[in-house]
């Protein structure tokens, strides 16, 4: 299917044009932008299907698959490199930051190809080097501010990322030692429960949690994703460590199946557990906008490991393991949106206030109502209210664990619920305050700096009031639905 190429080849081109094309760079987000929603639309229409890059076949060639879940992925990089990349136009102006936004488009066609082929790989080297291409332009943009703190935000990034990569290619490659392949459909059949398995799979679990920080791994986040520019941090959260979180459930979902034992997969609950009631209680304590936000993110991708125990893997299929399956998908695809929805409205709000201290953004929600509007409406899904996509998601987990009989997994789903009301809170009260006579004036911010935001919050909420043909979508080629039915 050509779609899947041209998924890969179009930001590839844009990148590649964006350094000589200087100051009219932005100019290429003109037919990316469409082109990238028209072939997402295009891959869901097809799924399943595949793609034999110059007409070699899997394990000697490059062998692209779409199926429902990477669809659905491509459509969530399309939306959000969309969206981001219009805010970025006019944020990059308002900020009179000339300089940076020639380093800026090549990096954002760069990220927006290296995610797609994640989501569209399914031979791990391929995937190893995707993720490279994807950690050096997420560090690079967090660099880009050219700050102390931004620098060292990056190094650290960088370092970690770094020992992920590692982990991961080794892993790689104890499994090519030991089978042979390395595509991810011919190696479900051979590989087993020995230990070049085990330790293979330890190496790479451990280095894609170090890159989708996931607790106790997340130290780089909060830093790197507070300290980069709005439209990168909107990548960063969104898209960026969801591509780690895609391979792992890819791992332990079609490869490694003899391998996930109930201690195995408890323990990336417990791991996921954590990180909810952590994240949101570093969260409530932050006194900036942005890292509110930010440890947010380490809160919200707990969730997603919410589902490991509950969905069977490693043993008789049970009929919640749909239910679970699909939950935690829909919630990657709500905190996409969601976060990326509220990362654009803090940088349009900042910009307002020229400030990101809760204590001098009273009456932005005045000057930028458009905005303060959209972060409203992400914190709604991201809080698990209804009827947004995160409620939805929610629901399903919630619902697989009461019928499983383990209900303690349902309980950090409400605890960590109430807690993000409560550090999502904190900012919507001083934005509706009536400012004081002696603070500085508030800017007025152009309407696209409002407009994209507030796109992404309505599909966040969209997720969830029309969920029939999404959920649909992510069922095409998924096993554990298949064999274990819907809840």
């Amino acid at each position: 299917m050509a779609e899947a190429a041209l998924a890969i080849a179009l930001p590839v081109a844009a990148a590649l044009l964006a350094v000589p094309a200087g100051r009219r760079a932005p100019w290429l987000l003109w037919p990316v932008a469409p082109g990238s929603l028209v072939l997402a639309w295009l891959l869901a229409q097809g799924a399943p299907s595949t793609s034999a890059l110059g007409g070699w076949e899997a394990p000697l060639g490059i062998v692209l698959r779409v199926d429902g879940l990477a669809a659905i992925f491509v459509g969530l990089s399309a939306v959000i490199g969309s969206a981001a990349g219009v805010f970025a136009v006019r944020y990059l102006q308002a900020r009179e930051e000339t300089r940076k936004s020639f380093a800026f488009w090549p990096l954002f066609f760069s990220l927006w190809a290296a995610v797609n082929a994640v989501f569209l790989s399914r031979d791990l080297f391929n995937l190893y080097v995707g993720l490279e291409l994807l950690t050096l332009s997420a560090v690079a943009m967090v660099a880009l501010d050219g700050r102390t703190s931004t620098l060292v935000a990056a190094a650290r990034y960088l370092l970690f990322a770094l020992f992920g990569s590692v982990a991961f290619l080794i892993g790689t490659a104890l499994l090519y030692g030991a089978y042979g392949v390395l595509d991810m459909v011919l190696l479900a059949d051979r590989i087993r429960p020995e230990p070049a398995s085990w330790v293979a799979a330890a190496l790479m679990s451990v280095g894609l949690l170090a890159k989708m920080a996931l607790f106790p791994f997340h130290a780089w986040l909060p830093p790197a994703h507070g300290g980069a520019p709005a439209p990168a941090s909107a990548l960063l959260s969104a898209l960026v460590v969801k591509a780690s979180f895609y391979i792992f459930l890819r791992l332990w979902f079609d490869v490694l199946p003899p391998l996930a034992t109930p201690g195995v997969m408890t323990v990336f609950g417990l791991l996921g557990a954590t990180a909810v009631v952590y994240g949101a209680a570093l969260a409530i304590r932050q006194q900036r906008l942005k890292l509110i936000i930010a440890y947010s993110t380490v809160a919200q991708l707990g969730y997603l490991f919410l589902i490991f125990p509950l969905a069977g893997i490693g043993g008789e299929p049970e009929p919640w393991a749909a239910s679970a399956w699909s939950g935690g998908v829909f919630q990657a695809l709500a905190h996409g949106l969601a976060k990326a929805a509220m990362f654009l409205a803090a940088g349009a709000m900042i910009l307002s206030a020229s400030d990101d201290r809760l204590s001098h953004m009273a009456g932005v929600g005045q000057s930028a109502p458009v905005a303060s509007f959209a972060f409203a409406l992400s914190a709604v899904s991201l809080m698990g209210l209804p009827p947004s996509g995160g409620f939805l998601a929610k629901y399903l987990v919630l619902t697989a664990s009461l019928a499983s009989g383990q209900w303690y997994w349902g309980a950090v789903l409400i605890v960590g619920g109430l807690m993000s009301a409560i550090y999502l809170f904190r900012p919507l009260n001083p934005l509706m305050r009536k400012r004081s006579d002696d603070a500085p004036p508030l800017a007025r911010v152009h309407w696209t700096l409002e407009a994209a935001p507030l796109a992404l919050a309505i599909s966040a909420i969209l997720l969830g009031v029309a969920s029939m043909g999404p959920y649909q979508l992510i069922q095409i080629g998924n096993p554990v639905a298949m064999i274990g039915g819907p809840p």
